[in-house]
């Protein structure tokens, strides 16, 4: 999958944001609608406003925490009950960006973790949560495509900071109602590695 596919061709890996907002859709015309409208409230970037598997349509935003509030609070409105779920991130950890638009190069010292989700959103605010509490690396944060709508995202560290990480992560998908597995695996086999990273 390329880079535009990912994460679209204007977002570089180094831009990290203050506050990411997401919604996503279920009709994918209230989707664009709610992408257009997400643009013209505040000067925020359009990181990904696409259609998604099950024929949904999600809009990914970035920028200030003010400027991400406003706008998320406008593309609420707008896309009314075609709202699937929604999420916002004031204070983004600087890998997540990076992690979304494809696997990271990272040292794996001992374990990888992973966590899987129902939804885009709960994967994006899990991994988050989940690299926010532990000191583990955020390998790849995968969404919706070819998937079937779902994501998941991967972690690697020292075992006890996975285990931390990924029960984060897992804790906040259950109570969103959206948790479908999680695993740590505490010596990942280098073949293995090999096609995570």
């Amino acid at each position: 999958m390329d880079h535009a596919e990912r994460l679209g061709h204007r977002t570089q890996p180094d831009q990290a944001e203050p506050a990411l907002g997401l919604i996503e859709c279920s009709s994918i015309a209230r989707g664009v609608h709610t992408a257009d409208a997400v643009a013209k409230v505040s000067p925020v970037r359009l990181l990904w406003a696409r259609t998604v598997t099950p024929g949904h349509y999600v809009v990914l935003f970035a920028g200030e925490v003010e400027e991400v509030a406003a706008s998320f609070e406008r593309g609420l409105e707008v896309a009314g009950d075609a709202v699937v779920d929604a999420m916002q991130i004031p204070n983004v950890h600087r890998d997540l960006v990076a992690a979304i638009r494809g696997p990271r190069r990272v040292e794996v010292t001992e374990a990888v973790g992973v966590v899987e989700c129902r939804s885009v959103p709960t994967t994006v605010l899990a991994a988050d949560a989940a690299v926010k509490a532990a000191a583990v690396d955020l390998i790849e944060v995968r969404l919706a495509m070819h998937l079937g709508g779902k994501g998941f995202f991967l972690v690697a560290g020292e075992t006890g900071d996975v285990e931390e990480a990924v029960a984060t992560g897992a804790d906040l998908a259950r109570r969103r109602g959206a948790l479908v597995s999680d695993v740590v695996i505490p010596r990942a086999s280098q073949e293995l590695l090999e096609h995570l990273l």
